[in-house]
């Protein structure tokens, strides 16, 4: 596995995942072509998950299928995953309970394989606890942003004894969903983007919003930060 970068910003260590192709959910995207030639994933419009997707796809040579809520201009997250090879299927009404089942049906019917929300899959925890180890960084404490909370639960595992932090930027968590982590909720739509932009190529839906809430927030010692993925390429 190839080790995050980390480089210091502002005092804080930030994992640099904006630097590995297609981001942290592209770090274990690959197990979901083991034994498949398609993967198929209901996506927010504005969701990371998509772009990681069609980069790991290409690069394995299989094929990325992306559900999306059809948009008079797609977002620019979504027309990267389609620059990168995958497949993109607006869905009209666009509400993501109508997108996921039409996606559902559509791996149902096609034999593909079909990504869970967040791609909250038990490889994935394990895969980034081990990145996060790999560092060699023992930070006294941690922040991240969460949508489905995967990567809180791996930060959990490669850092058990650090405080931990999480920027609710979507749906509503739970404890169990951050492994006990503290959860700070973001008050603006996921839609919309941060109040202010990081030092650092960042996702102004997701990882941005973290920095945010962070640099108002953080506590003492050493403060490490977990950037999942840097903006989409226009």
């Amino acid at each position: 596995m190839t080790p995050p970068i980390v480089r210091d910003h502002g005092g804080a260590l930030v994992i640099r995942d904006d630097l590995f192709p297609g981001g942290t959910k592209a770090r274990f995207m690959p197990v979901l072509f083991d034994g498949a030639q398609e993967a198929v994933y209901a996506s927010p419009a504005e969701g990371g998950a998509q772009t990681a997707l069609a980069t790991v796809a290409k690069t394995l040579g299989k094929r990325a299928t992306i559900f999306v809520a059809a948009r008079a201009k797609l977002h620019p997250r979504t027309l990267e995953a389609a620059r990168l090879g995958a497949i993109v299927v607006p869905v009209r009404p666009g509400y993501l309970s109508v997108v996921q089942a039409r996606a559902r049906d559509y791996a149902k019917a096609s034999g593909a394989r079909l990504v869970p929300f967040g791609v909250d899959l038990p490889e994935a925890i394990s895969r980034l606890a081990e990145a996060a180890r790999s560092t060699a960084i023992e930070p006294d404490e941690v922040w991240c942003a969460a949508g489905s909370g995967v990567l809180a639960r791996a930060l959990a595992q490669a850092w058990p004894r650090a405080r931990r932090h999480v920027v609710q930027v979507g749906r509503e968590l739970e404890a169990k969903d951050v492994a006990n982590a503290t959860i700070h909720v973001y008050p603006r739509a996921f839609s919309e983007s941060a109040n202010v932009s990081p030092p650092f190529p960042s996702d102004p839906h997701y990882d941005a919003k973290a920095w945010e809430t962070m640099t108002a927030r953080r506590g003492p010692g050493r403060v490490a930060f977990w950037n999942v993925a840097g903006p989409a390429r226009r």
